[in-house]
C-alpha cells in the first residue's frame, strides 16, 4: 500500500492507487479533502496545525511524528512512501522517519521503503520551500542513503510544472504515470509472452530495495537508432537528470517477436558501462511500435544536489539585494545657509527678525 505524507505525498499517493492508500497529515481538514482507504491524524498539540497545517515550519511535523511513530515504521515495510520536500508537515515527519531509518542496524531487502520526493522549482517557488528542501537533503536523506536501510529514491522536480504551467493535478497525473510506468515492469513480464530475458517480481523487488536514486522513462524504442542517442534524448524531465550508473535495468515490449534480438544494442551499450543490466524481452500484440522502459540507479550524493540548490538559490538572493540596492533612493546633501535664511525671515517679519539672529549668535552658529 502506497503511503502519502502532507498534503502533496497524500495527492500523489491517492492517484497513484486510486485512493487504495493511507495519507497522514497534520491537519483533520486537508486528510478529508483527499480520497484515501486509511487516514491518519499527526497531533500537534497545537489548534492552529491541527486546522491550518504546519504553515511550511517543519519542526510541526518533527513535532507531531512522535504520536505516529510506532504506526508508521511498521506501515512503510515494503511499501512507497510519497512527501514533498519543501513543505512542513511532509519535510518534517519524513525527516524524522529518515534519521530513525539510519540509525537501524540494518533492514531486510524485502522489507525496504521506497521513497518518492517532490522537490521545489528554484526562483518559482517560496524561499522556504528551498531552504526546507536543502536542510532535508543535507541531513535525513543524506544519512538514508548513507547507511543503505532504505530503498530507492526517486527526486521529481517541480521545474517542468511550471515551464510549461501545467495545473497542479494534471501535473500530478503525470508523475504518477510515469512512476506507474516503471513499477509496471514485472506486471507486464507476466501478462505478455517473454521472449528474451526474466524479471519477476521477485528479481524487481529486490532492484528496488537497491539504496541508490532512480531515474526511469518510458519511449518508443527505434531499432534503427542508436541506443545512446535515443536514451539521451528521452530522459525523463519530470525527474533530475542521471548521473553515472551503477545499476540498470530495462523492459523491451515488441509487437513482433522476429525483432528480438534488437535489444543485443541496449545491452552492449550497458557493457560498455560495465554494467550488466537486469532485463526482460516480451512480446506485446496490442503495441503498434516497440517500446521500452529503461531505469537507472545512480548514487549521486545530496550535498551535491543541496550544492545545486544553494547555488541558485544564493544567486537569486544576490539578485534580489542588487535590485534593492539599485532601488534605493539617494538623498541629496543640501547647504544651509543660516544668515541668509535669517535674513529672509527678517524680511518676511521685522519683529522676530531681530530677535533670531542675536539667538543664532549667541549660539556660535552666526
Amino acid at each position: 500500500m502506497n503511503i502519502g505524507i502532507g498534503g502533496a505525498g497524500s495527492k500523489l499517493a491517492s492517484l497513484s492507487s486510486d485512493g487504495s492508500c493511507t495519507i497522514v497529515n497534520v491537519s483533520e481538514l486537508e486528510l478529508h479533502k483527499i480520497e484515501a482507504s486509511s487516514k491518519i491524524l499527526a497531533v500537534t498539540h497545537s489548534s492552529c496545525g491541527q486546522f491550518k497545517g504546519s504553515g511550511k515550519n517543519p519542526e510541526v511535523g518533527k513535532i507531531a511524528f512522535s504520536s505516529i511513530s510506532s504506526e508508521l515504521k511498521s506501515l512503510i515495510k515494503s511499501n512507497i512512501i510519497f512527501t514533498s520536500t519543501g513543505g512542513g508537515t511532509g519535510n518534517g515527519i519524513t525527516s524524522v522517519l529518515l534519521n530513525d531509518i539510519a540509525e537501524l542496524s540494518s533492514v531486510e531487502a524485502q522489507e525496504k521503503s521506497m521513497f518518492v520526493f517532490v522537490l521545489p522549482y528554484v526562483n518559482r517557488e517560496s524561499a522556504e520551500y528551498v531552504d526546507n528542501t536543502i536542510t532535508f537533503l543535507g541531513s535525513p536523506v543524506s544519512k538514508a542513503i548513507d547507511s543503505g536501510n532504505t530503498g530507492n529514491m526517486v527526486f521529481f522536480s517541480n521545474k517542468l510544472k511550471f515551464e510549461g504551467k501545467f495545473p497542479e493535478r494534471e501535473y500530478n497525473q503525470m508523475m504518477v504515470d510515469s512512476l506507474n510506468n516503471f513499477l509496471a515492469i514485472p506486471v507486464k513480464g507476466e501478462m505478455y509472452s517473454l521472449l528474451d530475458g526474466h524479471i519477476d517480481f521477485e528479481d524487481f523487488n529486490l532492484y528496488k530495495s537497491k539504496p541508490y536514486f532512480n531515474h526511469f522513462c518510458y519511449f518508443p524504442f527505434n531499432l534503427e537508432e542508436p541506443f545512446d542517442v535515443q536514451l539521451k534524448s528521452n530522459y525523463n524531465n519530470l525527474l533530475l537528470p542521471p548521473e553515472e550508473t551503477i545499476e540498470a535495468m530495462f523492459l523491451l515490449e515488441l509487437p513482433d517477436p522476429s525483432m528480438t534480438p534488437a535489444f543485443y544494442d541496449v545491452v552492449e551499450f550497458f557493457a560498455k558501462e560495465n554494467i550488466a543490466p537486469s532485463y526482460g524481452v516480451i512480446h506485446n500484440p496490442d503495441l503498434e511500435v516497440p517500446h521500452i522502459t529503461v531505469s537507472i540507479l545512480y548514487s549521486r550524493k545530496p550535498k551535491e544536489l543541496v550544492a545545486d540548490f544553494k547555488q541558485v538559490s544564493e544567486s537569486y538572493t544576490r539578485n534580489r539585494i542588487k535590485k534593492s540596492i539599485n532601488q534605493h533612493v539617494v538623498l541629496q546633501n543640501h547647504s544651509l545657509d543660516k544668515l541668509n535664511e535669517a535674513r529672509k525671515i527678517m524680511e518676511e517679519d521685522d519683529s522676530s527678525g531681530q530677535d533670531i539672529v542675536g539667538l543664532l549668535k549667541r549660539l556660535g552658529k552666526l
